[in-house]
């Protein structure tokens, strides 16, 4: 199946990188191209099945929409590949991990779903602290509910960072998302197994996240022995948006280690 994608000019290792629900490639390098920035690597953002400018020519589960990115990765890498996604790129971006280790060499999550269903998601109990007078005026009234539940950096320059990355890119297929996120196949088959995953991964959290929380990331670390988990303050859902300089040094930390050999476990005499 064809995926849109754009991928940048560097040499080193490639790293493909996966949007948010209902986003596009274009939000995805406005959301990480920053925290990459001066690596050197070839970075591909793809749009999913049904989003920006791919067709949803694939069945609306999520299990089908992971088939095709395997199926596009088959059929455009030759070696294992770093992944990174924030939100449900993220959740694709484990699964990938669970399912097909050989492709991965390592993963940075931000914001991953770990749980699907909302009904299932451990949110946090605090609000966020109230931002300024008016720092949602700018949002269409349609999405002042879900941005306020988003956000934990509550300003009216986020707000239209934001708004501006759900605007970017194609168009979409509206019918696909709908019937994806409201049906039975929105969860992944194994969504709650515990594969270990052996590569480098860095897991970055918004303390404020009321979208996906912070609490089931982190009981799911167990499924990643070189795993590095961080809950980051005044961050919510767009956590790349709301904080991209902290955004970038735990990626570039991430990077680093995925460039390091592991250390071997002394052996026994």
């Amino acid at each position: 199946m064809r995926l849109t994608f754009d991928q940048s000019a560097g040499t080193g290792p490639e790293i493909i990188c996966l949007p948010m629900f209902s986003m596009t490639r274009v939000a995805t390098a406005a959301a990480l191209a920053p925290a990459l920035a001066g690596a050197d690597l070839r970075e591909t953002y793809l749009d999913l099945p049904g989003h920006g400018d791919t067709p949803a020519t694939c069945p609306a589960t999520s299990q089908a929409v992971l088939d095709v990115v395997c199926a596009w990765l088959d059929d455009h890498v030759d070696a294992p590949v770093l992944l990174a996604g924030a939100s449900y790129g993220a959740y694709l971006a484990a699964g990938i991990a669970r399912r097909r280790p050989e492709l991965v060499r390592g993963l940075l999550l931000v914001c991953p779903g770990v749980t699907i269903a909302p009904s299932g998601r451990t949110l946090p109990e605090e609000r966020p602290a109230p931002g300024p007078a008016g720092w949602l005026d700018e949002a269409p009234t349609d999405l002042r509910a879900h941005l306020d539940a988003a956000l934990g950096h509550r300003t009216p320059a986020v707000v239209t960072t934001v708004l501006a990355a759900l605007a970017a890119g194609g168009p979409g297929d509206d019918t696909f998302q709908r019937t994806l996120r409201s049906g039975s196949g929105y969860a992944l088959p194994d969504e709650d197994v515990d594969t270990p995953f052996p590569g480098p991964v860095s897991v970055l959290t918004g303390r404020q996240d009321d979208v996906v929380g912070y609490a089931d990331q982190f009981h799911a670390m167990r499924r990643y022995p070189r795993g590095t988990y961080t809950t980051i303050d005044q961050a919510g859902h767009y956590l790349p948006f709301e904080q991209p300089a902290l955004l970038r040094a735990h990626t570039q930390d991430w990077l680093r280690r995925t460039r390091a050999r592991p250390t071997l476990p002394a052996s026994t005499p």
